[in-house]
């Protein structure tokens, strides 16, 4: 399995499989992502809400990989209506796509969609536990602040093997609040998102690291820059 931040919410996931999966593709106007989006495939796109920093590019990317769309109802309309195949779910409902099982989970954020000509409704914002075909689940937060499911849905129910938090305050939790969040979820490895992309989320990200290892010496704290890959 290989995982590639792209900067700011955009992870790049590769399956043993050689599956592509593409969550928050925002990459043509993301200062942080080092790649161009003619340089990137994918089989599904997991789309977490509709903001333009995390709806991103997906339109252009599926128009020329042909990648199915995962994304909450009123998402998914909106893709039907513009030509795409996109899968709606919502939260608590899962779907399964080449072998892959995808779990729709709240998120506490809002989700209008932003980046047409007059704000749309968005529905509901969301994170996704996706499960590989070899058992191995990852957990993409979204934007959210801190909320008490992470322990008890999340961590107690789905038990990820890798969490995906953001750590940039002002939008989302900041590192203090994110390494609750981290006991909270009790993950293998936990890597931080949503930083350092634009002034009003810069974070140190060792702060964040020191905090979950001072909490929990169990957890690994992985960061990464953007463009590097974790693999295992």
């Amino acid at each position: 399995m290989k995982l590639r931040w792209l900067g700011h919410s955009a992870f790049e996931l590769i399956s043993r499989e050689n599956l592509k999966i593409l969550i928050d593709p925002f990459v043509s106007n993301n200062p942080a992502c080092p790649l161009t989006v003619e340089e990137l495939d994918a089989d599904i796109i997991c789309v977490t809400h509709g903001h333009a920093d995390h709806f991103g590019d997906t339109m252009e990317i599926a128009n020329r990989t042909g990648a199915i769309i995962v994304g909450n109802h009123e998402h998914s309309v909106y893709l039907a209506r513009q030509g795409f195949d996109s899968q709606g779910i919502n939260i608590g409902g899962s779907i399964k796509l080449y072998d892959i099982e995808i779990n729709m989970v709240d998120a506490k954020h809002s989700s209008d969609m932003d980046f047409i000509d007059e704000i749309g409704a968005g529905g509901s914002a969301s994170g996704y536990i996706i499960k590989l075909e070899n058992g191995r689940k990852i957990y993409h937060s979204g934007d959210t602040g801190i909320f008490v499911d992470m322990r008890e849905v999340i961590g107690e129910i789905y038990q990820p093997d890798i969490a995906l938090i953001p750590i940039g305050d002002r939008y989302t939790m900041g590192p203090k609040d994110a390494a609750i969040a981290a006991q909270w979820i009790n993950p293998e490895i936990v890597i931080p998102m949503h930083y350092n992309t634009f002034p009003v989320i810069q974070q140190e990200p060792t702060e964040f690291a020191e905090r979950v290892e001072a909490a929990d010496s169990k957890i690994r704290v992985v960061i990464l820059e953007p463009g590097q890959l974790y693999r295992e």
